[in-house]
């Protein structure tokens, strides 16, 4: 009985807290779209929106934009993503009126194995420290997306992000915030305290902080290639750290590190098709959940309606059971991608859901609460090519091995492997783990829409179908979409990854904005409903006009992002 009187207070609260904020009468606060005709930029920081704006104005490619912007937040937003994590794309060529995927993620040391864990007694791998790392992709990927798609010299790209790493510039608040939280639990390991604090702590909001590290790594890698990231002076220098820290990343697993372009999969969701990168990323959980809810009048029902939150918490829970046993490098396991996606599929989960109560054995996987873990980006050019980018370290600041003199902190991404014989996602030298980050891409009629991503772990394919449902089922325009109040279901958590019994139906976390009546309509349904402080995602969005050949750019309050144009 307190719990419930709690949670219903609780929703007391935020209900009349942001009813009416807006001077149409949306029952939750939102802003104006931001219009352009010539290009458009939408990053989670501001000053890196204005980098990526103005590669544009100087005649670079949506790609020239991206790769400018995605370099200049792994110096601005390090709690979030950097040069030691993976980056996963999708391209709209205006050319070819074709959708392209990259999948750019490492794989772990070849000269670690499942056994070497099971001598050992781990039960999982450790969150930080040398073991949970992986090859970092995202450099890889910037030069196999820049030499298909860029326009301008690389150099041109990195510049400003090496000039602001040499001067300086000042830390946003919530960057501040997650920067403060990680230094406690990353200076005890070596060069992360010299490379990543000022005299031991995080620099405050509107702080100068300088990398001139980075600086140096970014300039190689603009003068040297990308060679000289994977085979030159940096990769030996991540190698000999290691090697002298108890970890297992050789100079030759940078070496032999190498992304790859892949072919999007989608499903045609009342009439548009929403498109994903396919396993070893979760995308496609977003397109499972989608199909599921397609066979119900969610119009009818209406935005934050008992009805709309049950069927798609329930929607989730079927997903990530798939999720759980079947998604991972497809090099190690061919998860049975058509017919997970197809129609008849959805309709026979669509079975297994009751109208009239939650849910409470379906088995779940792994979705740890992570802040700040990730940035996504989406840009836009003259031409009419679009990019959706995603890129992290994971678990914030990643692992915060950070190897001396190169400025950055190597991902924690091997995390996500289980230690489990005979599970496709199993620990595998070579291999690469189960994936969190997805972009997303949604076309009409064989053209380009929108470009978006929901940046935040486990709530990523919970966030991306929660926009096409507000996009699509409700109405919403793309700046409204992103700011609607947000769902989040979570089961047993297990940081590992392993599939894990639901406990009791799990919980479903409600942001602030849904109204008592819905709240307690859950609770008689047998919902866990509770609040959380943070872990809704970020959302950046790109919308494309044809019919008055605008873009339409979007940026939510959530975080300190921005989407502007020219």
């Amino acid at each position: 009985m307190n719990r419930l009187l709690l949670v219903l207070a609780i929703a007391c609260v935020s209900f009349t807290t942001h009813a009416a904020d807006r001077i149409t009468g949306k029952p939750f606060a939102t802003r104006s779209e931001v219009l352009a005709v010539h290009g458009m930029v939408a990053t989670s920081v501001p000053l890196a929106t204005q980098i990526g704006l103005d590669v544009l104005k100087k005649g670079g490619t949506a790609i020239d934009a991206a790769i400018a912007a995605n370099a200049a937040l792994g110096l601005m937003e390090p709690v979030s993503n950097g040069v030691g994590g993976d980056l996963f794309a999708m391209v709209w060529d205006a050319k070819t009126k074709k959708l392209y995927g990259y999948n750019g993620s490492g794989r772990s040391p070849k000269s670690l194995s499942l056994q070497w864990f099971i001598e050992h007694k781990y039960k999982d791998i450790p969150a930080l420290g040398p073991l949970p790392v992986n090859v970092p992709g995202a450099v890889d990927g910037w030069f196999a997306l820049h030499e298909r798609f860029g326009k301008l010299p690389i150099k041109d790209d990195l510049a400003p992000a090496i000039r602001y790493a040499r001067e300086g510039f000042p830390v946003t608040e919530l960057i501040a915030h997650y920067w403060k939280l990680s230094v406690p639990h990353l200076s005890k390991f070596p060069g992360f305290t010299e490379q990543m604090t000022i005299d031991g702590r995080a620099p405050e909001k509107g702080e100068i902080w300088k990398n001139r590290n980075l600086a140096n790594t970014l300039e190689t890698i603009a003068n040297g290639g990308r060679d000289a990231f994977y085979k030159g002076r940096i990769a030996h220098v991540i190698g000999d750290y290691f090697k002298a820290n108890g970890g297992f990343l050789t100079y030759e697993d940078m070496a032999a590190h190498k992304g790859e372009w892949v072919e999007p999969i989608s499903t045609n969701y009342r009439g548009v098709d929403v498109w994903e990168l396919p396993p070893n990323g979760q995308g496609l959980a977003a397109l499972e959940i989608l199909n599921v809810l397609e066979g119900y009048d969610l119009k009818k029902y209406g935005f934050g309606s008992p009805e709309h939150v049950h069927l798609f918490v329930e929607a989730k829970k079927l997903a990530w059971e798939d999720r759980a046993h079947l998604y991972a490098d497809p090099d190690f396991f061919k998860a049975p991608i058509d017919q997970l996606l197809s129609k008849d599929y959805a309709a026979e989960q669509r079975k297994r859901i009751s109208m009239d109560h939650a849910m409470r054995s379906v088995e779940a996987g792994h979705a740890p609460l992570e802040h700040g873990d990730t940035i996504y980006l989406t840009t836009a050019d003259q031409w009419g090519n679009m990019v959706s980018l995603i890129q992290s370290n994971y678990r914030g600041m990643g692992s915060g091995m950070t190897p001396p003199g190169l400025g950055f902190i190597l991902q924690d991404r091997g995390q996500l492997f289980v230690l489990k014989e005979g599970h496709p996602n199993a620990f595998a030298p070579g291999k690469r783990p189960f994936h969190t980050i997805i972009p997303s891409f949604i076309t009409r009629d064989g053209k380009p829409w929108i470009s978006f991503g929901v940046m935040g772990g486990g709530m990523q394919p919970q966030g991306h179908a929660q926009i096409v449902m507000n996009l699509i089922d409700f109405g919403m325009g793309l700046q409204e979409a992103g700011d609607a109040p947000r769902i989040q279901h979570e089961g047993d958590t297990e940081p590992e990854g392993q599939a894990t019994e639901m406990k009791d139906g799990g919980e479903v976390e409600l942001e602030s904005g849904f109204a008592y009546e819905t709240i307690r309509a859950l609770l008689e349904k047998g919902h866990h409903v509770t609040w959380a402080d943070g872990p809704y995602g970020g959302y950046q969005a790109i919308e494309w006009d044809e019919k008055h050949h605008v873009y339409i750019g979007a940026s939510e309050g959530r975080k300190d992002g921005q989407a502007a144009g020219y």
